[in-house]
């Protein structure tokens, strides 16, 4: 068991929580709720983390798009120039 003092000194600290809490109009539990909350520090950094890496997989994202988009109309304008090679060459050679 806990030494005398320790016991006296939790339910000092417990009292002016309280007391604290009805001065400003709180519940204990939201102190304790802001207790853990501060006491683990990097549940904020790992919040802001994954927004960031979410905000550079749409950005990504957005650039493949552009990309796949850019290599589709590449594609047709090659397309396109083998299929007028091929009629000029059609052409020519009728001639």
């Amino acid at each position: 068991m806990p030494p005398k003092e320790v016991v006296n000194q939790n339910v000092k600290l417990f009292n002016k929580a309280a007391e604290y809490c009805r001065r400003k109009g709180l519940y204990p539990e939201q102190l304790q709720q802001w207790k853990d909350e501060l006491m683990q520090p990097g549940q904020r950094e790992e919040q802001a983390e994954i927004k960031r890496l979410r905000k550079e997989n749409q950005q990504l994202n957005r650039e493949i798009a552009r990309k796949n988009k850019a290599l589709a109309e590449a594609a047709a304008l090659l397309l396109l120039e083998k299929k007028l090679k091929a009629l000029f060459d059609e052409e020519n050679e009728a001639e």
